[in-house]
C-alpha cells in the first residue's frame, strides 16, 4: 500500500517527524488538487442536513475554473473563473501555506499524528486513507480518503474529540475531466477581492491576540488596525473579528455552529472600549472562546 504512495513522482521533503510516505502524500495532495481537471456529483453532510451538488473544475493556461451547482432545494450556481493555479485561500489549498511556511510539512507534523492506510473504494476509484489525529484539544480531527492516481481527496470526514462526525464531504461520482456549463440561476456569484482591498477592514483599533494555539500562524499580513485577522495550520483556519463599538451592549456570547465551522461572538470592554468580537472558524468552540478572550488592545 505505501508503494503506491510513493509512485508520486515528487521531490519528497524532509522531515524527521514524518513519514516518507506521508510527506509525500501531503505533497501531492496540496500540489495537485488545483491542477487537474475533474468532474462529478458531491455529497456534503453537516447533521441532519445533506446537500447534493455538481462541481467542475478546469485548468486552462494556468487558470483554474470551478463550478459548483446545487441539485437540491433551491437551484443555485457559484463560479470562479480565470484564477491562477498558484494563488491560495485561507479556506482552501492551506497545504501548501504550510509548505511553504517552514519548507516542508514539519509544522504539521508538531501538532497532528498522521498515519497512511488502504482506502475505501470512492465514487468507482481506489483511494488512500490518511488520518489526521490532532495532538491536542485546540482543532479537529480528520480522516482523508485520496484518490491513488491523483492524490485528489474523495472523501473529507471531520471529528470532534468524542469522535463523532461534524462534517464529511464525498464524491458520489467523479469524472477526470470538466463538466459542460451548468444551465442554471445564479444565486450568488464568487468573486475574489484581496482582503488588503478591503476598505471597511482597515478602519479600527490596533489589536493582537495574546494566544495561539501551537501550529496556527497568520495567512497574509495586515495593518495592526485591520478588523480581521486569518490564521492557518495548514488544516484548520478561523479569523478573528474585531469590531468598536459606539457603546457597551450586554455582556454575553453567542455561539452558532454548522458541521466543523463555529461563529463565536461576544461583546466586551477593553481598555473601557466597548467591543464586538467574532471568532469564526474550523475549530472547536473552546478555542474559540480562548481566542476571544486573548484579543488585546494595542
Amino acid at each position: 500500500m505505501l508503494s503506491l504512495a510513493a509512485a508520486f513522482t515528487l521531490a519528497q521533503p524532509q522531515c524527521d517527524a514524518l513519514a516518507p510516505s506521508v510527506a509525500r502524500l501531503l505533497q501531492a495532495m496540496s500540489s495537485n488538487a488545483q491542477r487537474g481537471n475533474y468532474s462529478g456529483v458531491v455529497t456534503l453532510q453537516r447533521g441532519n442536513d445533506m446537500q447534493i451538488m455538481e462541481l467542475s473544475h478546469r485548468v486552462e493556461n494556468g487558470q483554474a475554473s470551478e463550478e459548483l451547482s446545487r441539485l437540491t432545494g433551491q437551484d443555485a450556481l457559484v463560479e470562479r473563473t480565470d484564477h491562477p493555479t498558484d494563488c491560495m485561500h485561507p479556506g482552501h489549498q492551506l497545504l501548501r501555506s504550510a509548505e511553504i511556511i517552514d519548507g516542508s510539512f514539519c509544522g504539521l507534523a508538531s501538532v497532528y499524528r498522521f498515519r497512511v492506510q488502504p482506502g475505501d473504494r470512492i465514487a468507482g476509484r481506489a483511494s488512500l486513507r490518511l488520518r489526521v489525529e490532532p495532538k491536542d484539544m485546540y482543532r479537529f480531527g480528520h480522516v482523508l480518503e485520496l484518490d491513488q492516481d491523483t492524490a485528489l481527496i474523495l472523501k473529507s470526514s471531520t471529528f470532534a474529540a468524542d469522535q463523532s462526525v461534524l462534517e464529511q464531504f464525498q464524491f458520489a461520482s467523479i469524472s477526470m475531466a470538466p463538466r459542460q456549463p451548468a444551465d442554471a440561476v445564479v444565486e450568488y456569484e464568487a468573486t475574489h477581492p484581496h482582503p488588503h482591498e478591503s476598505e471597511h477592514l482597515r478602519r479600527g483599533v490596533a489589536w493582537d491576540l495574546a494566544w495561539l494555539p501551537e501550529g496556527f500562524m497568520p495567512t497574509d499580513s495586515v495593518p495592526k488596525e485591520s478588523q480581521r485577522k486569518s490564521y492557518t495550520d495548514g488544516l484548520a483556519s478561523f479569523s478573528v473579528f474585531l469590531e468598536p463599538l459606539g457603546a457597551a451592549i450586554k455582556p454575553g456570547e453567542g455561539v452558532e455552529r454548522q458541521g466543523s465551522t463555529v461563529a463565536y461572538t461576544r461583546g466586551t470592554l477593553l481598555d473601557r472600549r466597548p467591543v464586538l468580537v467574532t471568532v469564526l472558524g474550523e475549530i472547536p468552540t473552546n478555542t474559540a472562546r480562548m481566542l476571544a478572550d486573548s484579543v488585546r488592545l494595542q
